[in-house]
């Protein structure tokens, strides 16, 4: 992709060699930083866009930087960047560095999220559909974007960062960013078309012209108030000794509901043998693969491959199953409960180390369901002492819920389901192992049920 820049192309490249020393260091830090493990060895500037002038007492930068790691091609991140002459204390977390030369010579670079007016800028501009440089913001006309809304960023960062404006709406930002249609704006647009309302419908959004190719880079939704997420819910109730089947057998069914209204608007497929081969076979891969660094997973890997093998045998065999898009990287943290008690599912973008295409690929609904299913064994674990008869009894609830709107129960497929949710625990063990490896017992346990019995 050339490179596209809004400032004279003198300015733009004095700006990124000034920041690079700064963002080297920065950047791998972040969160939702994608190259953890690999050093920075430079950047390539993709577009800036000046929003507030850096000669002013605040100024703004829109960037899009391509962060270059050895040999590999750079994932494009967005980047916010504030400039001051020095950060009040409010903003000491937000710092970046100091630039010692170049356009900003003398000027403190910060993270401008964390401030009141820049978070202000992007709302304004999204309201009045501004086309600045690169960036084009679109918005929904039926839906009204009031002014004076006071923006908040929230501090549970991941792979993306968010800003709430005034309990109305919430600005989430993608970081890393990639040209293509992110299902995480065109999935909610075709369930509001569909008028579905376990989903937020969005009210805005930003995206970026480069060279024929569109970057989501922003998505504004309304702000389900006074909400919980089904984790931290599912964990109080835990801790309280509740029982959860309600809430399980309700968020069956609102997931039920997304699934039937993404089915209605999207195009579905049939898996026969010819998809459901190589899909069995990547499954075996990644699970000979994951034995191979984690040697906890070895002796079960025999058992846990006749998961894949049922599931191969029965395509071979005729057996054939609908596709559909589906959310992708469904957990108990991507669900909320509104004080009404209705649940509302977010974050379609998929697992975002997965490339674009594979993610808007239709798949078989299961695999949302497999992944609430491990998510109430991850909620069971974390409980003092653990609870396996609580997710035991979720995921009866939940997939009874599933039923009473889909029309079918997962577990009248168990080869399927078992395959998926066994996909999903190789997953996660080498997730924790890498990562978090006091929690490898949570999958580990998982992958013990799953290598022992075909039953889920």
């Amino acid at each position: 992709m050339a490179e596209t820049v809004t400032l004279s192309g003198k300015t733009s490249a004095g700006l990124l060699a000034s920041l690079t020393p700064l963002l080297r260091e920065w950047l791998p830090r972040q969160r939702w930083f994608a190259g953890k493990g690999s050093p920075v060895t430079g950047f390539s500037l993709v577009a800036a866009t000046e929003l507030l002038p850096a000669g002013s007492r605040l100024g703004l930068y829109h960037l899009l930087v391509r962060a270059h790691q050895g040999s590999m091609p750079g994932d494009c991140y967005q980047l916010l960047l504030g400039v001051r002459e020095a950060l009040p204390p409010r903003l000491a977390p937000a710092l970046i560095g100091h630039v010692p030369d170049g356009p900003l010579a003398g000027r403190t670079v910060y993270d401008a999220l964390y401030d009141t007016r820049p978070a202000e800028v992007l709302l304004e501009a999204l309201r009045a559909r501004a086309r600045i440089g690169v960036l084009r913001c679109e918005r929904d006309p039926a839906q009204e974007i009031r002014t004076g809304l006071i923006p908040r960023r929230l501090t549970s960062e991941q792979s993306n960062s968010s800003v709430v404006y005034g309990d109305t709406f919430i600005l989430k930002l993608l970081r890393r960013v990639v040209p293509g249609t992110n299902p995480d704006l065109e999935l909610p647009l075709a369930l509001a078309r569909e008028g579905c309302p376990r989903v937020p419908a969005p009210t805005a959004w930003m995206h970026a012209d480069l060279d024929g190719d569109s970057y989501v880079l922003g998505v504004l939704q309304p702000y389900v108030q006074g909400a919980t997420d089904g984790w931290e819910l599912a964990l109080r109730e835990l801790a309280k000794g509740e029982d959860f089947g309600a809430e399980a057998r309700a968020l069956g069914r609102a997931t039920a509901e997304v699934h039937t209204a993404l089915a209605r608007a999207l195009p579905t497929a049939t898996l026969g043998h010819t998809q459901l081969g190589p899909l069995a076979d990547g499954m075996i891969e990644r699970l000979d693969a994951a034995a191979q660094a984690v040697p906890a997973l070895h002796p079960y890997a025999p058992a846990l491959r006749t998961a894949f093998t049922a599931l191969a045998d029965l395509a071979a065999e005729g057996h054939t199953w609908t596709a559909q898009r589906v959310h992708g990287d469904l957990h108990l943290g991507q669900c909320l409960r509104a004080p009404s008690g209705e649940w509302a599912l977010i974050d379609f973008e998929g697992e975002p180390a997965r490339p674009l295409a594979e993610r808007r690929m239709p798949q078989p609904a299961v695999r949302d369901v497999a992944g609430m299913l491990r998510s109430f064994d991850y909620a069971a674990h974390s409980a003092d002492p653990p609870a396996p008869g609580w997710a035991h009894a979720c995921r009866a609830a939940y997939c009874s819920g599933y039923a009473e709107v889909a029309g079918a129960d997962p577990r009248t497929d168990p080869v399927l389901l078992r395959a998926y949710e066994t996909d999903k625990a190789v997953y996660e063990v080498v997730y924790e192992a890498r990562h978090r490896p006091d929690w490898l017992p949570v999958p580990l346990s998982a992958i013990r049920r799953l290598a022992a019995s075909d039953q889920l």
